[in-house]
């Protein structure tokens, strides 16, 4: 039996209006037929609770019927953090720690008695398949034996594609971090730091910065059974051949003249990530290189102008698509010139030639068509860009152009 009640339980507040993006979702469901969404994955519990417990070594379980309002199931442990963090009102405990009153020993049993209280049991129940492992699924199956799964994950991911205003305020100041970082990188560039030099002045420049400025902001990511995110202002600078590792950890290589250095500036700000990413010449670059840094910066002046709602993603990548191709790089198209971003630093919409999303306002996306020729030339630049009513607004503002130091 569960034990009984603290008294010194805190008092819960007046809850805050739900985001819109709790009636979008319940949209999407109605659309797909869908009575029912449990969501597991660390960043869809978040989107739809605004809980992290940056250490998932339980499930955070989110809930989502049409005609109740979200539902977290969360481990006793973590039930002041979650009513601390969380803008939902109906928070509901497993598991047994101290004096916690809670509706069973385990998960599994509290959200089959979560989900007959409310009558969808045996109705047509939402999962993200791309998340959900196979011995999950099969407790979920004995757990439900009355219920048909169907996959949510797709339903999640197009609603995540449009940002909530919360969410568009949380990726500007993760742009403005990244951008503190990337300025304090091309000063430590300048000043001859190596890889690792560079790194940790961006990143203590970009935490400087966040902890004068930004109190009410957490920058954790998302963690796992395993481990956690604590911090997640992270910067990498990569240099001459390794430019072509396209992400490692740096190392205590210091770039010489010649080298192209790639600076790549990742940020978090309340679980929305924003991405800011430079190509910057240590002096003089060979002339084949220069060539391809003045193309692709071309390139992405004239594809600039698509970014416009309306305009299908395949459409830009085809656009930066023939001018490689005009001007010689036809054998070196990348796969993809930009995806979607804000929950995930890589969100699953990709900016390619199969794609069949339309630009609307209030996404996010990034953008960045570059040449990569292995051994010769590599071209990295991102921006993190809003998706405006008018058109589109970047929200990372670092130095757009050729850069040498």
């Amino acid at each position: 039996m569960a034990a009984a009640a603290s008294p010194l339980a805190p008092a819960k507040p007046t809850p805050a209006p739900l985001p819109a993006r709790i009636d979008r979702l319940k949209a999407l469901m109605a659309k797909h037929d869908c009575d029912a969404i449990i969501s597991f994955k660390p960043e869809n519990s978040f989107y739809l609770t605004g809980f992290n417990p940056i250490i998932y070594s339980q499930p955070v379980i989110a809930i989502i019927t049409p005609d109740h309002e979200p539902i977290m199931l969360v481990h006793a442990l973590r039930d002041e953090h979650s009513r601390g963090s969380s803008w939902l009102s109906d928070i509901r405990l497993f598991g047994y720690w101290s004096s916690k009153v809670t509706l069973g020993a385990n998960w599994l049993d509290a959200l089959a008695t979560v989900l007959g209280d409310l009558g969808c049991s045996a109705k047509r129940i939402g999962i993200e398949e791309n998340f959900v492992s196979i011995d999950r699924m099969k407790q979920l199956r004995q757990a439900l034996p009355g219920a048909q799964f169907t996959d949510a994950g797709r339903i999640i991911e197009r609603c995540r594609l449009i940002k909530d205003s919360d969410e568009i305020g949380n990726a500007r100041i993760a742009a403005k971090l990244s951008d503190i970082g990337m300025d304090a990188a091309y000063e430590a560039l300048r000043a001859g730091g190596n890889e690792r030099e560079i790194c940790v002045s961006a990143m203590h420049a970009m935490n400087q910065h966040w902890s004068a400025n930004y109190p009410e902001v957490e920058v954790c990511d998302f963690g796992s059974l395993e481990g956690g995110v604590q911090n997640n202002l992270s910067f990498w600078a990569l240099s001459g051949e390794r430019t072509f590792y396209n992400c490692d950890n740096p190392s205590q290589r210091t770039p010489k003249r010649g080298d192209a250095v790639t600076l790549l500036s990742w940020t978090i700000a309340n679980g929305i990530h924003a991405e800011n990413e430079r190509t910057v010449a240590v002096g003089s670059l060979p002339s084949a290189y220069r060539k391809a840094m003045d193309d692709i910066l071309e390139i992405r002046s004239e594809v600039d102008l698509l970014i416009k709602p309306g305009v299908p993603f395949r459409d830009i990548y085809n656009a930066s698509k023939s001018r490689l191709e005009s001007r010689g790089y036809g054998a070196y198209l990348p796969g993809r010139i930009g995806h979607s971003i804000g929950l995930g630093a890589h969100e699953q919409f990709s900016i390619d030639a199969k794609s069949d999303e339309v630009l609307e306002p209030n996404m996010l996306i990034t953008f960045e068509p570059h040449i990569q020729i292995y051994g010769e030339v590599q071209t990295q630049i991102s921006d993190t860009i809003l998706i405006t009513a008018q058109g589109r607004e970047y929200l990372t503002l670092s130095h757009p152009g050729y850069l040498e130091v």
